[in-house]
This record gives C-alpha cells, sequence and structure tokens, in this order.
C-alpha cells in the first residue's frame, strides 16, 4: 500500500490540512507534512494543492 507525502515544493498554504478528513496533515516548520500512519489516502489533499507538491509513493 502506497501513502501520500509533501515534498519541498510546499509553500506551506494549509490547504491540504483544512481538506484532511483524518487530520492526517500538520504544519511542521515552514511546510505541512503527512503523518502516513493516520493517512487514508484519500486524496483530497492532492485536489486543493495549488503547487502541485503533493505526490503518491
Amino acid at each position: 500500500m502506497g501513502t501520500h507525502f509533501i515534498t519541498d515544493d510546499c509553500i506551506n498554504c494549509g490547504a491540504c490540512a483544512e481538506v484532511c478528513p483524518v487530520d492526517a496533515i500538520s504544519e511542521k516548520g515552514e511546510m505541512h507534512v503527512v503523518d502516513q500512519a493516520v493517512c487514508t489516502d484519500c486524496g483530497a489533499c492532492d485536489e486543493v494543492c495549488p503547487v502541485d507538491a503533493i505526490k503518491w509513493d
């Protein structure tokens, strides 16, 4: 099973965290990160990222 992750392209806007239904995304330093143990891979974050910084592994 894969998971979503946020690349260094993140501009720390927080749009992804706002739409995450399981609160798997949080701010860490100057970017957001995905808690892979919590992420359900729903893809909601992909759709709202303005800089396409969220990828699938």
